[in-house]
């Protein structure tokens, strides 16, 4: 069981979709504004799209993983879809939204799916919180980078 409703933080970014999306398509600088992604490798020959499949060393509080994801959705300056294939399994997705011709909100929503051993639907809801907090604080990192570029 997945939780019902998504993780969904978003931030605005005081730059065009285009630019954005111009740092974020670059699927290993995410490791740069990601401060839970300690290393990405592309698994696969392509290294962006739709098919694409990556390993992410995470790391949060004292739990460490490897986050086994494929790019499922891709539309330039618009929205990046995975799906987790790990340990941890489910959804994500970024999205772009112009707000204006200089402005971005850039969304990230998740649905995980936790084994039994990291406390199943129970870890979930209690991840809630320390993932929203963590993912916020990368979103106030990737607002930085990309207003300071």
């Amino acid at each position: 069981m997945t939780t019902k409703q998504p993780i969904d933080v978003s931030v605005t970014i005081s730059r065009p979709p285009s630019e954005v999306w111009g740092y974020v398509k670059d699927i290993k600088s995410h490791t740069e504004w990601m401060l839970d992604a300690e290393a990405i490798r592309i698994t696969s020959d392509a290294a962006s799209g739709t098919g694409t499949r990556f390993e992410c060393d995470t790391k949060v509080g004292p739990f460490r993983l490897v986050d086994k994801m494929e790019i499922t959705a891709w539309e330039e300056n618009k929205l990046m879809g995975v799906k987790h294939q790990g340990i941890v399994s489910g959804w994500g997705q970024f999205s772009l939204e112009p707000r204006g011709p200089d402005r971005t909100v850039f969304r990230w929503a998740e649905s995980l799916k936790f084994p039994w051993y990291l406390g199943g639907h129970l870890g979930q809801i209690a991840a809630r919180p320390i993932l929203r907090w963590v993912w916020n604080r990368n979103l106030a990192q990737l607002k930085e980078q990309v207003e300071t570029r």
